[in-house]
């Protein structure tokens, strides 16, 4: 016997925890008075919402994908503007800051790497791990 000496709440159920007890429901094996009662709702409520995701009236929060835009540069030095921020590049030979000519030539085996605070680091595709590492470790301090 449950004794309630408060004032009666509604409960506020979100639509994932109502359709996951629905799907319980209707697994095979379930028995419908046993689930509306395990999660303490009524075997009404739980017909009503089972009436609901049949109708379509109660159903799971459509994600629509997002498309991000990217652009494929042909050139890396026209990727990134000289005026947004700092910028660094290392050499595949040791991890060796060079010049910033040398660094924005075009070429397809350069990397670039741009930060949200518009930090930009090109490196060529065969630098080390741990240099590029070095490097970055720089860039953030």
């Amino acid at each position: 016997m449950e004794i309630i000496t408060g004032a009666e709440r509604r409960r506020r159920w979100r639509d994932e925890d109502k359709l996951r007890i629905v799907a319980e429901a209707e697994a095979p094996d379930s028995v419908f008075a046993l689930v509306a009662r395990r999660h303490e709702i009524s075997r009404g409520q739980l017909w009503k919402w089972r009436g609901q995701v049949r109708r379509g009236e109660l159903a799971p929060v459509r994600v629509e994908p997002e498309f991000i835009p990217v652009r494929v540069m042909a050139s890396a030095a026209l990727s990134m503007p000289r005026a947004l921020g700092k910028s660094a590049a290392v050499n595949e030979s040791g991890g060796e800051p060079v010049p910033q000519s040398r660094a924005t030539r075009s070429d397809p085996s350069r990397i670039e790497i741009v930060l949200p605070d518009g930090t930009c680091v090109r490196v060529d595709d065969g630098v080390g791990i741990a240099a590029l590492r070095r490097v970055m470790m720089a860039v953030r301090r």
